[in-house]
């Protein structure tokens, strides 16, 4: 575990993009779907007043990291003194573990692996909270007509992706198909209690288990009366208020397939997001490659088309989302994206040597550039062109 005191400087992060300042509310999915079929959480997280610590006191910022969830977690607390800072990230570090032992399908003593290894017919009682993410990531199925569905457990086996990788049978691929989904579990909201169907079925919570964490990590930082943080849970990121002397976050959102280039710059502030795509993650298999994310409707992994990101006030809403746009892709993700109100999108799509830039109109108030200039010269022998695509919920930004 780091730990690190210094004197705050306005910060950038790098690669996919993400925060969340100043005021979070936290709802059971932006899209109405979600809203109508889900739980709506009664807390609203907002940040304390950054002036009502001591102002004799330049503000430190403590910086602490930890590997959970396999991978690693990193908090930046603005902070009146260290010992405050460091009990804010402890409170951060606490939440994210807690979270792990609800929801990790890796370990077999979480009490998602109790649900996935329950006999078939026999109901088991959730806990409230595990009952209550369920509730809410069923509505997101709905919401994305299948292609979010955290019930794909049966097809990470058939396609071996937490381990060497294979290419399945038809006949494999259409029996982890009939094992997998949501609907694989019958959940009785009223009594809390759910049943597995079929022996092989399970869930994964790899689309939605960070979100969940963020949520409630940032819960516990205003709890703990932070007015300003940020934290990297493996590249996706919440912040709370903004750096000293600064009135947001800005963040570089990179290349989709070398994540060393950046091809955006995002202002954020009173959001969160989330970055989608299958270029860093995936097996080889007979010289081919297969990305991590598969499409529940087809059983097969989401071809390396590029990346998507984003904001949303609600870390969770972001990083269902950001999965569920990656699947449909660009088309049929930026028309989806454009029916909700309440998401910004960018949609970074490669064709051979090419950037193409798509985002809807509620990104425009997070975009700050399209650099292609960098991405040229990074690229070199590349020719990197940022064109972005207007569509009745979208603008152009000037270069």
């Amino acid at each position: 575990m780091d730990l690190n005191f210094k004197e705050p400087t306005p910060r950038r992060s790098r690669a996919p993009a993400f925060l969340l300042p100043a005021c979070l509310t936290l709802a059971c999915g932006i899209a109405s779907a979600c809203v109508a079929k889900g739980p709506e959480p009664s807390l609203s997280l907002t940040s304390p007043d950054p002036t009502a610590h001591s102002d004799k006191l330049a503000p430190l910022l403590v910086e602490r990291e930890v590997f959970v969830m396999g991978t690693r977690l990193r908090a930046t607390v603005v902070a009146a003194d260290p010992a405050l800072g460091f009990a804010a990230t402890e409170a951060v570090f606490n939440e994210a573990r807690r979270l792990e032992d609800v929801l990790s399908s890796w370990r077999g003593d979480s009490e998602m692996a109790r649900v996935n290894a329950s006999p078939p017919g026999v109901p088991l009682k959730l806990s409230p909270e595990l009952l209550r993410l369920l509730q809410e990531v069923r509505c997101w199925v709905a919401w994305s007509h299948g292609a979010f569905d955290p019930g794909v457990g049966p097809l990470i086996d058939a396609w071996d992706l937490r381990g060497a990788g294979k290419r399945p049978t038809e006949a494999e691929l259409a029996r982890a198909r009939a094992l997998g989904g949501l609907d694989a579990f019958e959940l009785n909201e009223a009594a809390g209690l759910i049943e597995r169907r079929w022996a092989g079925s399970w869930i994964s919570a790899g689309g939605f288990g960070k979100g969940a964490a963020l949520r409630a990590s940032a819960r516990a930082l205003v709890e703990a009366g932070v007015a300003s943080a940020l934290l990297d849970f493996g590249g996706q990121i919440v912040a709370l208020g903004a750096p000293p002397g600064e009135d947001a976050w800005v963040v570089e959102v990179a290349h989709p397939s070398s994540r060393q280039r950046t091809v955006a710059t995002l202002r954020l502030t009173g959001a969160s997001a989330a970055t989608s795509g299958s270029s860093e993650r995936f097996v080889e298999v007979g010289g081919r490659r297969f990305g991590h994310i598969i499409d529940p409707r087809s059983g097969w992994p989401v071809p390396a088309w590029g990346s998507v990101t984003v904001v949303a006030d609600d870390p969770l809403v972001a990083d269902v989302a950001a999965t569920a746009l990656f699947v449909l892709g660009p088309d049929e993700g930026l028309a989806r994206a454009n029916a909700d109100n309440d998401l910004a999108v960018l949609f970074l799509v490669e064709d051979g040597e090419r950037i193409e830039a798509r985002w809807n109109r509620r990104m425009t108030t997070h975009l700050l550039a399209l650099d292609s200039d960098a991405v040229n010269r990074q690229a070199r022998r590349a020719t990197v062109r940022v064109e972005p695509r207007e569509s009745a919920d979208s603008k152009v930004l000037p270069r």
